[in-house]
């Protein structure tokens, strides 16, 4: 699954330089998670980085957006391979 950046969401600025594949962004209110990068910090972290510093704890797995662990790590090598 995808992270999402629920409306509890305090926009302490502390999640975007976190996230390794530039995800998040700060959108017209809160700050937002682009599902087609985020893959969980796979193949870059054991955890979301996100997850671990946001303060406020808003910053759950997307229902809406499910992926297993293979799909997380086939999306990190296409933003990598992408990246070159």
């Amino acid at each position: 699954m995808a992270l999402m950046i629920t409306d509890d969401c305090i926009n302490c600025d502390v999640c975007e330089p976190e996230c390794p594949n530039d995800a998040i962004f700060m959108g017209p209110e809160i700050y937002e998670i682009d599902a087609h990068k985020c893959t969980e910090c796979v193949g870059h972290y054991k955890e979301p980085q996100c997850k671990q510093v946001c303060p406020v704890n808003c910053i759950p797995f997307n229902p809406e957006w499910r992926e297993t662990p293979a799909q997380l790590q086939a999306k990190y090598e296409r933003l990598q391979a992408e990246q070159k």
